[in-house]
């Protein structure tokens, strides 16, 4: 992966700490991918988690706290660790797309975003190793997939646009179910790629809207928010409420959102 962290980025430091760690889960997530040498186990919501998960998270966590002992990190798979007083939060998933992972899939990746609890995102970082991709953003300083600026697209009608829609139980409980199938015949385009990567293609200018599955969590969305926000684009939950908080995630490139959530 590039590394390409400058003088005048934004938030230097921490990005380049943000690369290190994406590094060090890279170094042991996709040799297990590659290798399929893991094995399955079962959380009590019925999602899947492996030794590559956790063992990922653990060295993660001891680089991120050697460096900065004074913040604390939030992981999907051992919860808050740090200093859990700290203004300065790290969000880690070390594999966002475990089902994918575990059945060959390569849609998977490691999500790193840093958290001020008073000016909110300020560095993120997505590692996406079996794809050979990787995205960044710093609040204030853009976004950049593999080293290329990253801007929204332009599109301004769902006619014309590519949607993106992680249709699952959920959406039927919430009652919006009927209105995503008739969102995805009226796009110009529908794709469910799920997880991670949807929000990094509408960041990219590649897909227009990416909802996502009801549940998700906020190691699931805080990096991918960043990378949406400073690309030009908007993410909300379906209230339309900025938020990586979860239960829900809707990106767009803005011009779409109010009609998106309209149709909700």
């Amino acid at each position: 992966m590039t590394t390409v962290p400058t003088a005048d980025t934004p938030f230097e430091a921490d990005l380049k700490l943000a690369f290190e760690l994406a590094d060090i889960c890279d170094a042991v997530t996709l040799p297990a991918f590659n290798n399929r040498s893991f094995s399955i186990e079962y959380k009590s919501d019925r999602s899947e988690v492996t030794e590559a998960d956790r063992d990922a998270e653990r060295q993660l966590a001891e680089r991120l706290l050697a460096a900065r002992p004074y913040h604390s990190l939030f992981g999907e798979e051992h919860g808050i660790t740090g200093d859990a007083s700290s203004e300065w939060q790290w969000i880690v998933d070390p594999i966002d797309g475990t089902s994918g992972f575990t059945r060959g899939i390569p849609i998977w990746a490691t999500l790193i975003a840093l958290n001020h609890s008073t000016d909110g995102l300020c560095v993120s970082v997505v590692s996406a190793p079996a794809l050979g991709r990787r995205w960044w953003a710093t609040k204030g300083g853009g976004t950049y997939a593999d080293g290329r600026r990253c801007s929204v697209s332009g599109v301004a009608n769902i006619a014309d646009a590519q949607v993106n829609i992680t249709l699952n139980e959920g959406w039927t409980t919430l009652g919006h179910a009927d209105a995503l199938v008739e969102l995805t015949t009226s796009a110009r385009r529908s794709r469910g790629v799920g997880d991670f990567w949807q929000h990094c293609l509408v960041a990219e200018g590649a897909m227009d809207v990416a909802i996502d599955a009801v549940g998700v969590q906020p190691y699931d969305l805080a990096a991918v928010r960043l990378l949406v926000e400073e690309a030009g684009g908007i993410f909300t939950n379906h209230l339309g409420e900025p938020s990586h908080a979860g239960p829900t995630a809707i990106s767009t490139n803005g011009v779409l959102h109010a009609d998106v959530l309209e149709r909700l």
